[in-house]
């Protein structure tokens, strides 16, 4: 029985990667779970395994090719007979290169009109691609597929209307000029990571388009670390390193539940907002390889313990690139923690489709005055930030989502429960 590997979901706002390496050859024997694959995505780098044991037939990748998912990869002549042809994950419905291998996308004609009824039967497309174009009346002969066998993908399409739009409004595109910074002194040339290059085009498009507004506060977490410093005690008995960023977490998770808004996210109209009845948390983890965002899944119904498990367990998962896709799906809003290193403010980009994230800076012991001992008392104070989209949130609501988490804070049977 043949087994096809397919390329699975690879989460949220990620319909593509990179192979980075193939670990497997034609004719080599290959076991259930074995990775055959590693790919590369803006957020991480994960293992493709085998579904079943066998002999690889077929390998239809090779390093460096960006594949969409649903794509065949590999073929295998698995040894179980009475095993039922399996996929990773559903295959898309638009034909992949490897089952079109005939077709190539024609020159370019530029002789042709911009935008008109004619979608040019001629350029290689999905259905899907081409239906859009269709009824934009855009001809696909003027757009270049950056797609395998220089096929035309959505994102393609997408860049070619922004580009139109951009220049209706008189702006052009904007070529840099090469510096040589070697005439000033020796210089060294480091490549960026597939992580550095597409996180960054990622934030530079969520700035553009996202219409920012930051709010600023401090939180007394003076309470809340003292009982951090006795469940710090209890969690070393359980291998178990318990920071102040489940709290945080928490906290995060019981307003959420009073301000709907903030776990929301605007439809692909952006006509209609979606309110979230669950709670996942993403966690900024910086690695060697760049920024990674996975996901806690259901804050509201862990407790500090669990909450500091997973965390460690994900934080390790980040930083040796065995993030899984399932890692790093369904995230509702987004904490940025610098805590550890050091600032006393910073605005975070948000994460689409979320519409807000949390900044937290280094908190120091400060006096602040007391009206009822009228004198100065020492308070650990945490600054955070919240920034959000201003389509969807407005000033007083951020203003009250951050006092509401001083609040929280405050409180500390929040956390013993």
């Amino acid at each position: 029985m043949i087994e096809k590997i397919l390329l699975p979901d690879l989460g949220e706002g990620i319909e593509g990667a990179e192979v980075s390496e193939v670990s497997v050859s034609v004719g080599s024997k290959v076991h259930k779970d074995e990775t055959v694959l590693v790919l590369e995505s803006d957020k991480a780098s994960m293992e493709i395994p085998s579904e079943v044991s066998g002999v690889i037939l077929e390998i239809l990748v090779s390093p460096g090719d960006e594949v969409t998912t649903g794509q065949l990869l590999i073929k295998i002549e698995s040894e179980d007979v009475s095993t039922v042809e399996k996929k990773i994950e559903e295959p898309s419905k638009e034909p992949s290169v490897t089952q079109n291998p005939s077709i190539e996308k024609q020159p370019e004609q530029p002789s042709k009109e911009l935008f008109s009824g004619n979608n040019d039967n001629n350029s290689f497309a999905s259905p899907g691609v081409r239906r859009l174009a269709r009824e934009l009346a855009i001809n696909l002969s003027m757009i270049n597929g950056t797609g395998p066998k220089n096929r035309i993908t959505k994102e393609d399409l997408h860049g070619f209307i922004k580009m139109q739009m951009i220049m209706s409004r008189g702006k052009g595109t904007i070529v840099k000029k090469e510096i040589d910074f070697s005439q000033w002194g020796k210089t060294e040339t480091l490549k960026l990571t597939k992580i550095n290059k597409i996180t960054g085009q990622r934030l530079q498009n969520a700035w553009q388009e996202i219409p920012h507004v930051t709010q600023y506060d401090k939180a007394d977490i003076t309470g809340v670390d003292t009982l951090r410093k006795k469940l710090k005690k209890e969690g070393l008995k359980k291998d178990i390193k318990v920071t102040f960023l489940p709290f945080l977490m928490k906290a995060v998770s019981i307003v959420l539940k009073e301000m709907p808004k903030f776990n929301s996210s605007l439809n692909h109209t952006e006509e209609n907002l979606i309110i979230k009845n669950y709670i996942n948390i993403g966690v900024a983890v910086d690695t060697p390889n760049g920024l990674m965002v996975p996901c806690v899944k259901d804050v509201d119904k862990k407790n500090i313990f669990e909450l500091s498990k997973e965390l460690m367990e994900l934080s390790s998962k980040a930083r040796n690139k065995k993030l899984k896709p399932e890692d790093l799906k369904g995230s509702c809003f987004t904490i940025s923690s610098l805590g550890g290193i050091g600032g006393t403010a910073f605005s975070p980009i948000v994460n689409p489709p979320e519409v807000a994230i949390m900044g937290v800076s280094r908190s120091e012991w400060s006096p602040v005055f007391d009206k009822k001992s009228k004198g100065f008392e020492p308070k650990y104070l945490m600054p955070f930030s919240v920034s959000y989209d201003h389509r969807v949130i407005d000033g007083a609501a951020a203003a009250t989502f951050t006092s509401r988490i001083n609040q929280v804070l405050l409180n500390v049977d929040n956390f013993t429960k």
